[in-house]
């Protein structure tokens, strides 16, 4: 069972790194849906979390048909806020790969893919009179720790001791 982060044609690389970083420190492979914004060399992605990317199990597909064949019939959710349905009322323990799919910062997902696939449509609370969106990173960080939480954390750290640490 894996949370697998998807980015939908993402435009700011500083969100894709901060975003590969997440995976790397969650052993959630991360999807890359082109065409992409930047570069995966550019310094910005190199500042916000490339020390991390040989870290993380990284896909890029060519367009969202391909991923989608890709994913099958495994369980996708699309964040949005443009949805009735609230992340954390989802059950992500059901020992299945998840895959969240995550918009362009600019425009988010398509709107006739969204209203295709309603059921599918997840959103996180917000207010949203003062407040267009989240950022990127910090929404993929949310869900995809929600997932976690629901399946006991699997494979990772729960305590930390000091005498671990790599301190000198």
């Amino acid at each position: 069972m894996k949370n697998h982060i998807v980015l939908f044609e993402p435009q700011i690389p500083a969100n894709t790194g901060n975003i590969a970083r997440t995976c790397a420190a969650t052993n959630s492979p991360l999807h890359l849906i082109e065409p992409l914004g930047f570069s995966t060399d550019d310094k910005h992605l190199k500042r916000a979390g490339l020390d991390y990317w040989h870290d993380v199990d990284i896909t890029y597909h060519a367009d969202l048909e391909i991923f989608l064949s890709y994913v099958g019939d495994q369980p996708l959710h699309l964040i949005t806020k443009f949805a009735n349905q609230v992340y954390s009322d989802k059950d992500f323990a059901d020992g299945q790969n998840h895959f969240f799919m995550f918009g362009k910062e600019t425009t988010g997902l398509p709107e006739e893919f969204m209203r295709e696939n309603e059921e599918k449509c997840l959103r996180i609370p917000m207010n949203d009179k003062h407040v267009r969106s989240l950022n990127l990173s910090n929404t993929a960080a949310l869900v995809v720790y929600e997932a976690l939480r629901q399946q006991a954390f699997p494979n990772l750290e729960l305590q930390h001791h000091y005498e671990n640490d790599k301190l000198d």
